[in-house]
């Protein structure tokens, strides 16, 4: 994202966590700030994406933190996936402490849209700020829709991902049953495009699942967990009914585990699926054995900014 800015001809300073990841973007023409303090002190918009509600309270609230800036007059964009109630309570505070606004972004389309600028960028925040910073989100993203007051943004993330979650989980099954019943999976895509089944999941993970692709991977499961969890939470306090996500849940928590009990680290959305394509899956299959996953829990005229920042996880 950070790279359609500078392509886009931004000037763009950018700090991050892991010093490692600054290099690249430094060679790129980015400038380095030492602080997220800094940062702001020397922009009029800062765009973070970092791992998890901890990680924003951090970035703004830590030793030399956004907050720590003079903020009146500037914004945060976030485009990290948080609770609906975090983003509201770190915007009010936020405010409280230095005057910046806040505009709650998530996104979707993984490091693809990212990397090709397709990102589908949901916000929640004052219209009149949207409006000042979608110049330079439609530099990173192909869709910027303004859903609402702060938070909205967050819950329009929840929808997507309870859409994703299961999305996922449906995938592996339907590639696994190709698969253990003789059918050509690799063809799935092609000739399901265009129906009903169609979708950018099934065109982009069911090839990766049919041939055991997992670098580099597409997404985390337990990122998705994390917000899958989310999902469950705000269902609870609006009284709203998820067996599917919750179902989803479970299934993405038991393959989770397994990675992590095999390598100690976290699963691959296609280590959850590629499973339904090894060899003890197939034979089990063969012998009756059903397996249920999913019964578990060129810019035109495109204004300059003056500065802007930028962070990463």
């Amino acid at each position: 994202m950070t790279r359609r800015l500078l392509k886009a001809g931004y000037q763009v300073t950018v700090w991050n966590r892991s010093e490692g990841k600054v290099a690249p973007l430094a060679e790129a023409g980015a400038g380095r700030a030492a602080t997220p303090r800094d940062l702001l002190t020397n922009a009029d918009i800062a765009f973070m994406c970092v791992t998890d509600a901890a990680a924003v309270e951090e970035v703004i609230f830590g030793p030399d933190g956004l907050a720590a800036a003079p903020g009146a007059g500037k914004l945060v964009v976030d485009f990290s996936s948080i609770h609906p109630d975090a983003a509201r309570d770190l915007a009010k505070r936020l405010k409280a402490a230095n005057g910046a606004g806040w505009i709650d972004a998530p996104v979707s389309g993984g490091t693809k849209g990212a990397e090709e600028g397709t990102l589908a960028i949901m916000a929640g925040g004052e219209a009149d700020e949207i409006e000042r910073v979608r110049p330079y989100v439609l530099a990173m993203a192909r869709r910027f829709t303004h859903m609402g007051p702060t938070g909205a943004g967050q819950t329009t993330k929840l929808c997507n991902q309870v859409i994703v979650g299961c999305a996922m989980a449906v995938l592996a099954e339907a590639t696994r049953l190709a698969v253990n019943a003789g059918i050509d999976a690799n063809r799935l895509p092609e000739v399901l495009a265009g129906g009903f089944a169609d979708s950018i999941p099934l065109q982009l993970f069911v090839p990766r699942m049919v041939q055991g692709i997992h670098s580099p991977p597409l997404g985390h499961i337990a990122t998705m967990l994390k917000d899958l969890d989310t999902v469950a939470d705000v269902a609870q306090a609006t009284s709203t009914p998820v067996p599917m996500a919750l179902s989803c849940g479970t299934t993405f928590q038991a393959r989770e585990g397994r990675a992590r009990r095999g390598s100690g680290r976290t699963g691959d959305l296609q280590t959850f699926s590629g499973r339904a394509l090894s060899r003890r899956a197939r034979s089990e299959a063969r012998q009756g054995d059903v397996l249920r996953s999913s019964s578990a829990r060129n810019r035109p005229n495109v204004p300059r900014a003056k500065s802007s920042g930028s962070f990463a996880p």
